[in-house]
């Protein structure tokens, strides 16, 4: 074995057991430093000798370069759903209805399972390789998210062993643990962002997040439950074989999982998972219990194609507090969202004082009814944000006040926008002094400006010595003026100064981010950036134009449109411009490719292209992609389920063409 082939082993042993350190046992290792250091030395090893670069290395966990969309997935074999049982006498009779369609159910024989309240994902891997995830969609059909997929610590990119199928599916529930869900949440309102409701919330929105690094940093996990073959045969004949297989070939399971010889077991037991889900380090909304003789699960089939009559979800009443509802109060997040939050009389719950709760938006309150003063039901349920289920309308003595959005701002006065299609209500203003402290926390962070030791305390020192009163005033700040403050010698003014200044090297797309246009995450910025060219370009499109953009929606449309046609935004620009920052990225369109002028639009799956590729195939070619189809559409290319997009360009007469055509017209030389 040559010498680059022994030290690229031994770091992927080193990184190997770093990642297990930090991302499952949560008991770091090694400093950053040394795993950086580690980790750029094995890319080099593996960027100079290709054929060392192997499927399984830990360098695949960076993920791939931001997504324009998400790909759907066609399942080979359907994604269940799990009916519930709420009770003892609901379990037994479940078990009554399958022994009426085979007795042997009685004496077979159960397992159980804590069920894991997170996102379900099917992973499909061919000769023992990860080749495909996807979410479970419509228990049908999916979204591709392979790439994000890989960045989970929890999923094997190569299986372990070898007595494994040639093609499968292997079923499993991504979820976030408790503690990485708190520091998620801190993280998110330190930058004036909504905290997430729940742990399945951030788990499923961190799956289908276009940038795969974006997915890295949530340290969501994963476990498995379930092998689906296709080709091939498995190994086991119960279910409790499964489990052992699936920890066999790299895979976490469920730590709780027992085998039960009856359901009088089973219904014994049922106690005791209740109590422990109140203790779990990650959020769980019951115990799945299923047949465990694999034969008698084929036998038993699956119920109009939905539900598996051989498993069913065995769900605990939540624990639910009561309370006075003291006041409802604004908090204006960095983008300018309003978001409503209750201040309860403390109550306990689950061994927990709780005295805030979220209320989520204005509409919800005003569906619920729910009043200043009412007495409310509150519940915790295993999620760390307590939320109010509703008011108890029979204790009202009619001192209740009914809540309102506020129709300002309650920071700065300015009137408050709620665009049709949204629930939330927001502050346009981006100079708002409820904004202005996360607004520029979030401008100088990593993933914006990158303003190297300009964390919260010192923005925090800026704001309250009066040298700064929104992101612009930052690129105005002198080493006098810093050396004055506590905390602040000679060379570390000096060090800010020069950061601040080195940020206006920052690509527009950077900037697009940083100065926290709602809805516009880092990939967002980068397609907005990289298709207008420039700021000028950019404050002057349409929401038509912004709409066209592949991978931006109307929601986003509108509220780039908005936020550039509020006039103190305007005149932040302005400031930002005069300070020369970067107000250019070059654009991802060539105007002299095959398709140049060209406006094509993408619908349904195609046989070998992913919407991404062909959108890049395109607009390599010069061509623009759009997102809807007008009589300027020069064509649309359809694919398997196209929809009312086809219909649409059949009913304007449009010009309909299949992958095919596309690549002949791509590499065609005019």
């Amino acid at each position: 074995m040559s010498n680059p082939a022994r030290r690229a082993g031994e770091l992927r042993k080193q990184i190997d057991r770093a990642n297990h350190a930090y991302y499952i046992a949560d008991d770091p290792e090694i400093s950053d430093a040394e795993y950086d250091r580690l980790f750029r030395e094995l890319q080099a090893i593996e960027a100079e000798h290709p054929e060392l670069a192997l499927f399984d290395s830990p360098t695949r966990r960076l993920g791939a370069e931001p997504a324009t969309s998400l790909v759907k997935h066609t399942h080979r074999r359907p994604m269940l759903s799990l009916a519930n049982a709420f009770g003892e006498e609901e379990l037994t009779a479940w078990e009554e209805r399958n022994a009426r369609l085979n007795e042997d159910v009685r004496k077979g024989g159960y397992t159980t399972e804590i069920k894991i309240d997170g996102a379900a994902v099917s992973l499909t891997y061919e000769e023992g390789r990860l080749t495909v995830g996807a979410t479970r969609g419509n228990g049908t059909v999916g979204e591709a998210i392979t790439t994000n997929l890989q960045t989970v610590s929890d999923i094997p990119l190569v299986l372990r062993g070898a007595k494994f199928p040639a093609l499968m599916e292997i079923r499993g529930e991504v979820y976030l643990p408790y503690k990485n869900f708190e520091k998620l949440n801190q993280e998110r309102i330190a930058a004036g962002d909504p905290p997430l409701a729940n742990p399945r919330n951030a788990a499923a929105g961190g799956l289908r997040q276009l940038d795969s690094a974006d997915v890295r940093k949530r340290r969501l996990r994963m476990f498995a439950f379930q092998a689906e073959v296709i080709e091939g045969k498995l190994p086991f004949a119960t279910q409790h074989e499964m489990l052992s297989h699936l920890e066999a070939w790299g895979f976490q399971i469920e730590p709780h999982h027992e085998v039960h010889a009856d359901l009088a077991a089973v219904q014994k037991r049922m106690p005791h998972y209740e109590e422990l889900l109140e203790k779990l380090p990650f959020q769980a909304d019951g115990v799945v219990v299923k047949v465990n003789r694999r034969d008698l699960q084929e036998d038993l089939g699956v119920v109009g194609g939905r539900e598996p009559r051989w498993a069913v979800a065995r769900k605990f009443a939540p624990e639910v507090g009561v309370t006075r509802l003291l006041e409802i109060n604004i908090n204006v997040g960095r983008t300018g969202a309003l978001n409503p939050w209750a201040v309860l009389e403390p109550v306990e719950l689950g061994g927990v004082t709780v005295s805030s709760a979220t209320l989520h938006n204005g509409d919800l309150i005003a569906q619920k009814d729910i009043r200043i003063g009412d007495w409310v039901e509150v519940v915790r349920a295993g999620e760390v944000i307590p939320q109010v289920i509703g008011p108890l309308p029979a204790k009202r003595t009619g001192s209740e006040r009914v809540f309102a959005m506020p129709e300002k701002c309650p920071a700065c006065g300015t009137p408050a926008e709620r665009p049709d299609d949204e629930v939330m209500t927001y502050c346009p203003n981006a100079a708002c002094p409820g904004r202005i402290f996360e607004g520029i926390v979030h401008f100088a962070s990593r993933d914006a400006m990158d303003i190297r030791g300009l964390g919260p305390e010192r923005v925090r020192q800026l704001l309250d010595a009066g040298l700064i009163g929104d992101v612009s005033d930052l690129y105005h700040l002198t080493v006098d003026q810093l050396v004055k403050l506590d905390r602040f010698a000679e060379q570390s003014a000096e060090q800010l100064v020069q950061a601040i200044a080195a940020s206006k090297a920052k690509p527009l797309s950077s900037l697009v981010f940083a100065i926290g246009i709602r809805h516009v995450g880092k990939n967002v910025a980068v397609l907005l950036a990289r298709r207008f060219g420039t700021m000028d370009a950019l404050e002057s499109a349409s929401e038509e134009e912004i709409t066209e953009v592949p991978g931006v929606g109307p929601t986003i449309a509108q509220a780039v449109a908005s936020f550039f046609h509020t006039l103190s935004n305007d005149r932040l620009i302005e400031r930002l411009t005069n300070a020369r920052l970067t107000m250019s990225e070059p654009r991802a369109i060539q105007g002299d490719g095959p398709l140049a002028g060209k406006s094509y639009v993408l619908t349904g799956i195609l046989p070998t292209l992913s919407r991404a590729e062909a959108g890049a195939l395109i607009e390599g070619a010069g061509g623009r992609v759009t997102g809807s189809v007008s009589k300027k559409t020069d064509a649309v290319v359809a694919g398997e389920e196209a929809g009312s997009k086809l219909e649409k360009a059949q009913a304007l007469g449009v010009e309909v063409i299949d992958e095919a055509e596309l690549l002949r017209r791509v590499r065609r030389q005019e």
